[in-house]
């Protein structure tokens, strides 16, 4: 959520913020329902104050034993217009905080203005494409072929976007979780945590995926629970509702879990092999930042996600997100996107993020200064990586000439020392 301070006070910087992203939002409303929200707050205390008053003066009428009978009905009138405007109080409050919720993360100021990813700047290249002598595959193309991915069975299980993982495929995934989840806490400082696959609605509401983005979720019938799009959701949520001691931050957390997402709005779009899939695993990583330094944290976050593409030898570049492809409760990312020549294409395989306060407010996150006052911290989060995506970049970057696949070095102790996948 955006500061309600920034809405009041400096509507301006909030105009602005919307057309860098090309959103549409009703402020006239939002403004009306604010004036319609301070009036009925200085009205009913106004009354309140009437009523202490009134109540004073029959007391005292009461003590010298003078009729008081007339004060006693305005006190009771008072009583049922307090309670009246009260109630729609909480009905103009709950209109303005539901609007608050729909407002996007205002940008930092680093972040280019533009309106498609094709306004997108690389900032960032790392190794070279690999050279082939021969015509390379697409991932799904080798996965078959090998009869390490099962598209088509997977369909009959469950529709269309799910995959079956068989053999060596299933061993790779499983290989790359370990391997990234190991990196992460032994190399970069990170604690592991395993959290509930499926969160409450509050939880949801938290990280900013409620109430925008409901259709793009999976929600458990006969329950306000639902599977979550991804491990920053239920890790953020970890000290929603709680202060933290100013020289615990920053704090740092990584989560292997299965994600479930709809994809309501890529109808048609990537929709062979394991791109975009309704379900798939990642390695997420989250930190709670000071806010003086919480920049300085999403360029650590960024060399940490870096360093497993780094580590598995695969060509990728990074790319800082312009205003009109930045997500809704981001103030900054980049995107690390891998080289996969099978496609010709680079694939956006780690987001990271920073937040500010935005999901911290909504979730009431906060820390004490070391002056005793709270302050919201600054949350941010970055896939360390999506891992369906590392494997076939993987599957595509190594792989050989009669349609095997070379096992990257660093992650062939994970596999049981198999070092290549041949048919």
């Amino acid at each position: 959520m955006v500061d309600p301070k920034i809405v009041r006070e400096k509507m301006d910087v909030i105009q602005k913020s919307l057309e860098k992203r090309g959103v549409e939002f009703d402020l006239a409303n939002l403004i009306k329902i604010d004036n319609e929200r301070r009036a009925l707050i200085q009205e009913t205390e106004k009354l309140k104050k009437e009523k202490n008053e009134l109540s004073e003066e029959i007391a005292r009428l009461k003590k010298k034993g003078m009729p008081s009978d007339e004060q006693i009905e305005h006190l009771r009138e008072l009583g049922q217009i307090i309670d009246e405007r009260e109630q729609r109080l909480k009905i103009v409050e709950k209109n303005w905080e539901d609007m608050l919720l729909l407002i996007p993360n205002i940008p930092h100021s680093s972040v280019p203005a533009g309106k498609t990813d094709h306004d997108n700047q690389v900032v960032m290249v790392w190794g070279n494409k690999p050279a082939f002598d021969f015509m390379p595959l697409a991932h799904w193309e080798l996965g078959e072929k090998l009869d390490i991915l099962d598209f088509k069975r997977a369909a009959k299980i469950t529709g269309s976007r799910f995959t079956l993982y068989k053999s060596s495929g299933a061993l790779m995934e499983r290989a790359l979780i370990n391997f990234m989840l190991d990196l992460h806490t032994r190399n970069h400082g990170y604690t592991e945590v395993l959290p509930p696959f499926m969160v409450n609605r509050e939880t949801m509401t938290g990280t900013g995926q409620l109430p925008k983005f409901e259709d793009e979720l999976f929600k458990i019938n006969d329950t306000d629970y639902f599977l979550i799009p991804t491990a920053e959701v239920p890790v953020t949520n970890i000290h929603s509702n709680e202060i933290l001691k100013e020289e615990e931050l920053p704090l740092k957390y990584v989560s292997y879990t299965p994600c479930f997402r709809k994809e309501a709005g890529a109808h048609g779009k990537d929709t062979r092999g394991l791109t975009r899939q309704h379900q798939f695993n990642k390695v997420e990583l989250v930190k709670f930042a000071h806010p003086e330094h919480s920049y300085e944290e999403l360029e650590s976050l960024l060399l940490d996600a870096e360093d497993i593409l780094k580590t598995l030898k695969i060509h990728y570049r990074v790319s800082l997100l312009c205003t009109g492809d930045l997500g809704f409760s981001a103030s900054k990312t980049y995107d690390i996107e891998v080289w996969l020549p099978g496609q010709n294409i680079y694939r956006e395989i780690s987001s990271c993020s920073n937040f500010e306060s935005f999901q911290a407010r909504r979730a009431k996150i906060r820390y004490r200064t070391h002056t005793g006052k709270t302050e919201f911290v600054h949350t941010l989060n970055g896939s360390g990586l999506a891992v369906g995506r590392t494997v076939m970049a993987i599957m595509e970057n190594y792989q050989t000439k009669d349609g095997s696949i070379i096992i990257p070095e660093v992650l062939r102790p994970y596999m049981g020392g198999i070092s290549i996948i041949s048919r």
